[in-house]
């Protein structure tokens, strides 16, 4: 079983930055995607990033050119998080998925196999 275990997320002032990390262990696969989606309470899960195992990416509009995503095989993936807003604040969960993708990257929930626990962002304005 793959295990996911997010780590980063914290308090910041609006206009701020956050690197969050996301550590996989178990049998991983060099050709997963992987990801990031986050929850706000009363609210369905919101996908954010995802990269393929060749490096392609995709963002969601609300995130696009402020997040980057990245990773480093199949065991780490990173966001960094740039110029943050209030409507931000949110958990955020590290997804891969069980199957392979590497020319396309996958960005609905039922992708993904795998979820970690989550890590609470808060942007104060």
């Amino acid at each position: 079983q793959v295990q996911l275990v997010e780590s980063g997320g914290g308090l910041v002032q609006a206009g701020g930055s956050l690197r969050l990390s996301c550590a996989a262990s178990g049998p991983t696969s060099d050709t997963s995607a992987m990801g990031w989606f986050r929850r706000v309470p009363g609210k369905e899960r919101e996908f954010i990033a995802s990269i393929s195992s060749a490096g392609i990416t995709e963002y969601s509009d609300s995130v696009k050119g402020r997040f980057t995503i990245s990773r480093d095989g199949a065991k780490y993936t990173y966001l960094q998080m740039n110029s943050l807003k209030p409507e931000d604040t949110a958990v955020y969960y590290c997804v891969t998925t069980r199957d392979t993708w590497i020319r396309r990257t996958p960005n609905h929930p039922v992708q993904f196999g795998y979820w970690g626990q989550g890590t609470q962002v808060t942007v104060s304005s």
